[in-house]
């Protein structure tokens, strides 16, 4: 039978040969310290649990609920927005809640997108970044991942020779997988470039809450005139320790936010009341807790940083996000991101997600979550240690180097 179109252009998932190399050595009984998945391990704070248990009792809560999200959760983004980015929203008409970013993104990708439609978008990024426009029909061109004028000048470099020309730019800072930070000026020049040249800019400021050592990161809607033409994709899923409650939301520019719904009603009725009502405990509620949850995170990437070095392994500490983009090992480099990560988990119990999964630049580093408490960071830290010291040619017998094929991100 024939591979159905929109299958055959997603590439084998990268991760996957990671993930079952960790399920098989968990399955052995082998004790794994997974720092693969951005999944936060800290409890979801009381008062939104305790919102949650409150309202599903509610008979009436178990209907379908609004697929653009209930008006009190809108009302509680709009006022996050003007409290922590000075952003004035209509939350009736520049307010979408969404099931998670991810969800919100690939919908959008859906609404704007006409087959061969060409986007550009940063490498290395999150894979729905890319892909939520590959499944709608459009194709991708890559910009390497910077916040300095040499982003802009391959932006226009893009601009100026590309045939269809773009539709949209994907900015994505505090960055997943780089952790890189972009400033007011930065975006400040990616809007005027855009308002010149017709370009959607969609943002995706999943990590804006999950900043170390210095200022919040800023949205790009407070830039003067952004909301012409931009829409910024947001979670709770990082910023509350919610992932699995899959809440996030999509706000800026009307006729986009009108677009994104009218896909979504077709396709939806929203989250689940209760989540949506806890959802807006949350925004609404003390901010305290997201305070400590930061705290935790800064916490864990001091110790990370520190640890490693005493390894042997120095990595760069990451401004945001709750991940670091490493480099990995001089003498590893000529195996790749890939057989680097598959070698550590066999030799050391320690998951990682390789870089080549973000994508082509992404080669030569490794993602490392911060979903470990700090015992456990420092127990990795002494298993690496012990890793880093055996020679390179040892290890080739216990698994193969990665074919080109495989390293197709």
């Amino acid at each position: 039978m024939q591979e159905f179109h929109r299958i055959k252009r997603l590439p084998p998932y990268v991760f996957e040969e990671v993930n079952r190399l960790k399920a098989e050595a968990r399955a052995r009984g082998d004790d794994i310290i997974d720092f693969g998945m951005g999944n936060p391990d800290m409890p979801t704070p009381s008062h939104i649990v305790e919102k949650l248990v409150e309202t599903v009792t509610k008979p009436r809560t178990n209907r379908y609920s609004a697929s653009r999200g209930i008006p009190g959760l809108r009302r509680a983004q709009a006022e996050y927005y003007k409290n922590r980015f000075g952003v004035k929203l209509d939350p009736d008409t520049q307010i979408v809640a969404t099931l998670g970013s991810k969800e919100g993104f690939a919908n959008m990708a859906q609404a704007i997108t006409a087959p061969g439609d060409l986007v550009l978008v940063p490498n290395p990024t999150y894979p729905i970044h890319e892909f939520g426009f590959i499944i709608s029909g459009g194709t991708i061109r890559h910009i390497p991942v910077s916040t300095d004028d040499e982003f802009l000048r391959r932006v226009d470099q893009a601009v100026r020779h590309s045939i269809p020309k773009p539709i949209a730019l994907v900015l994505n800072f505090p960055a997943n997988p780089t952790a890189l930070v972009a400033d007011l000026d930065f975006y400040s020049e990616i809007v005027t470039y855009a308002k010149r040249h017709d370009l959607i800019l969609l943002s995706d400021v999943a990590y804006a809450e999950i900043y170390y050592d210095g200022k919040p990161p800023p949205s790009i809607l407070q830039v003067p005139g952004a909301i012409d033409v931009s829409v910024e994709f947001s979670s709770l899923s990082k910023t509350y320790a919610m992932p699995g409650w899959r809440m996030g939301f999509a706000v800026g520019n009307e006729r986009l936010i009108g677009a994104l719904a009218r896909v979504k009603s077709y396709l939806d009725y929203g989250a689940f009341t209760p989540i949506q009502v806890a959802a807006a405990a949350a925004l609404n509620g003390p901010q305290d807790c997201v305070e400590e949850i930061r705290a935790v995170y800064q916490a864990r990437r001091d110790c990370l940083v520190d640890s490693l070095e005493r390894a042997g392994w120095q990595i760069p500490a990451p401004a945001a996000t709750m991940f670091a983009w490493v480099p990995i090992p001089d003498k590893y480099t000529e195996i790749g991101s890939l057989e680097f990560s598959k070698l550590l988990l066999e030799k050391a119990h320690v998951a990682v997600s390789p870089g080549i999964g973000f994508g082509e630049y992404g080669e030569g580093y490794v993602r490392i979550a911060l979903v470990e408490n700090e015992q456990r960071i420092r127990q990795a830290s002494r298993s690496i240690k012990k890793f880093l010291t055996e020679p390179v040619e040892m290890m080739h017998n216990v698994i193969p180097i990665a074919s080109s094929e495989n390293r197709t991100h």
